[in-house]
């Protein structure tokens, strides 16, 4: 177990707001877009979800890490999120089958993290003031060079990070007997999704982003699946022309989050249709 630190550790917010706590995980410096989430469970799996790539999160479940990490409960292949901030934490867990403690879990995926920060008082002033980019720090302990080290970050618009991560060659998840072929357009893939389509009798093949239709047609699907991703929607405009030939193919198209919502496609198209349902 890490030996529990009392570092001081800084927060600075793009607005000048300032937050004073305590260091846990990694020491250093890292920032980028603060965002935040209300799950009371599930912390490391919304710490390797791609759709967080990039970005320092806040945890607002009164106490993280009681339950510490277990290698299992992952939704990619690493930890995704820039840095972290929370309430408070746990410096042990009671989880049997738990791998490793949240704090050495962050050290040795150097993740900076910060505790002891009014993460309500947080959220609500950037619920009000809008997103905007952050630095957390245990070297820097002056405002001006916090604002520094915040210059260097750069803005969440300015980044291509969906093609980033997504997978760079095919892959299937489940099996070929299955009835149903779902194509799975990767733009922060999570595994449990692929999971869920499997435990319902779909056999999925993940595309990388950037894949034509004339690709995804090769698969010969039954259906189309877009999904979230770390990006705003003027990013997405190579998947658009993709997505209106998918619709006259009147097969059904469905999408999580990002994919869903922030396609620039109209819904109002006769061929716009949705489909989310189990196979028994």
């Amino acid at each position: 177990m890490t030996e529990r630190s009392n570092t001081p550790a800084w927060l600075l917010l793009e607005d000048g707001t300032l937050f004073k706590g305590t260091s846990f995980g990694a020491k250093g410096t890292a920032g980028g877009e603060i965002c935040f989430n209300t799950g009371m469970t599930g912390y490391q799996e919304v710490f390797t979800d791609p759709s967080y790539t990039g970005q320092v999160l806040i945890m607002n479940s009164a106490y993280i890490g009681n339950y510490g990490t277990k290698k299992e409960d992952v939704e990619s292949g690493s930890v995704k999120i820039k840095a972290l901030i929370c309430k408070n934490i746990s410096h042990r867990y009671s989880r049997m089958t738990a791998d490793d403690g949240l704090e050495d879990y962050l050290v040795k995926n150097n993740i900076v993290a910060i505790y002891d920060v009014d993460t309500r008082a947080l959220v609500q002033h950037i619920r009000s003031k809008g997103a905007m980019n952050c630095v957390i720090s245990t070297e820097v302990t002056d405002e001006a060079g916090l604002k520094q080290e915040l210059a260097k970050i750069p803005n969440m618009d300015a980044l291509t990070l969906s093609s980033q991560i997504s997978t760079k060659e095919t892959y299937t998840f489940g099996s070929p007997e299955a009835p149903i072929r779902v194509a799975v357009m990767d733009y922060g893939v999570k595994r449990n999704i692929l999971q869920c389509l499997v435990d319902r009798n779909v056999y999925a093949k993940v595309f990388p982003a950037k894949t034509s239709f004339a690709t995804l047609q090769e698969f010969e699907p039954h259906g189309y699946l877009y999904l979230t991703a770390p990006a705003t929607r003027h990013q997405w405009i190579y998947a658009v022309s993709t997505v209106r030939e998918i619709l006259e193919t009147k097969k059904p198209f469905f999408g999580i989050c990002l994919g869903h919502s922030y396609l620039p496609v109209p819904m109002t198209s006769p061929h716009s249709r949705c489909i989310m349902a189990t196979v028994d």
